[in-house]
């Protein structure tokens, strides 16, 4: 899927958000201000195309439930607004990454100079270990 068809996307009415306490070292600000986010997106009641839908909700991700609600929890900032910006961000990366459908491989055949090159590779090869044989004496011991 072309990243272009998704510049829209996460809409704004389609997330939600709650400010919570973050958690680590930070001091007397960690305990009195509510500075990190809790990320929800409903993948099934959001407006990305269904193909997207589907390959999200199969994905076997820790950050969606089982429900189909992505929770990402974003607190690497001391300002809330920045916290929000990185939270909407992983989102955005997250549906980037479940757009990209991988190339299917065909499987080929290798190339008849291809197997010569390999087969006299191993004859020489093969001649040289044969050349590692014990050195007879000269009565032929």
């Amino acid at each position: 899927m072309m990243p272009a068809m998704l510049a829209g996307h996460p809409r704004e009415d389609e997330v939600e958000f709650s400010a919570i306490r973050a958690q680590g070292a930070g001091g007397q600000n960690v305990n009195k201000v509510s500075n990190a986010v809790h990320l929800r997106y409903d993948i099934a009641a959001s407006s990305l195309p269904e193909a997207l839908k589907h390959r999200m909700l199969a994905w076997r991700d820790q950050r969606i439930s089982s429900e189909g609600v992505v929770v990402i929890k974003a607190q690497d900032h001391r300002s809330l607004e920045r916290n929000r910006r990185d939270a909407v961000e992983r989102l955005r990366e997250l549906i980037l990454e479940a757009a990209h459908v991988p190339k299917i491989r065909r499987a080929t055949q290798p190339t008849r100079g291809s197997q010569q090159r390999r087969i006299e590779g191993k004859v020489i090869r093969g001649q040289v270990k044969a050349l590692r044989g014990k050195v007879s004496g000269r009565n032929g011991e």
